[in-house]
């Protein structure tokens, strides 16, 4: 049986994780208003992640024997002023997310409960490839500018991700 104060954490991060979802697919609506069609597919390949994550956890903690509880999910914005800030706005929100992970972490750590620490190794290292992605597009919408040819090159690129299948023991 999960203790409580682990129970109540984790039901937090689910919401933070429907949450990212949300917000990601925001992006990816406002990508597709402004006919940045790779940018939208980008985002939307990673809401279906982050719904992944919040679904991770809910497993987990149903696993544990504890109770989910979701909670209220407030709305994400709808608009950005470029896909430069749009992008700064995701990764500011991955920055925000490793720190509630390393706080969740923590608090395993302190509580002396392994099978969570276990458990949240695979967000530590998630987060961290979560914001070198973002990162990177970042640097990369900083180094094209005001060029519209680099901007629909790099387009086309974002539309090649894909949705990676569940894989097993996820």
């Amino acid at each position: 049986m999960i203790k409580k104060v682990i129970e109540d954490a984790i039901n937090q991060q689910i919401v933070r994780e429907m949450y990212s979802s949300n917000l990601y697919l925001a992006m990816s609506a406002y990508f597709a208003s402004i006919n940045l069609n790779g940018f939208s597919n980008w985002m939307h390949v990673q809401a279906e992640e982050e719904m992944m994550h919040a679904l991770k956890f809910f497993d987990y903690l149903i696993d544990r024997g504890g109770k989910v509880k979701i909670g209220q999910i407030a709305a994400p914005p709808s608009e950005w002023e470029s896909p430069l800030a749009a992008f700064e706005d995701a990764l500011r929100h991955e920055q925000l997310v490793t720190g509630w992970i390393n706080e969740l972490a923590d608090l395993a750590f302190n509580e002396k409960d392994h099978a969570t620490s276990s458990m949240l190794q695979w967000f530590i290292d998630e987060q961290v490839e979560e914001e070198a992605t973002t990162g990177e597009i970042v640097e990369r919408l900083k180094l094209i500018g005001d060029s519209k040819g680099a901007l629909f090159f790099l387009d086309n690129e974002l539309k090649q991700r894909k949705s990676e299948p569940k894989q097993s023991g996820e």
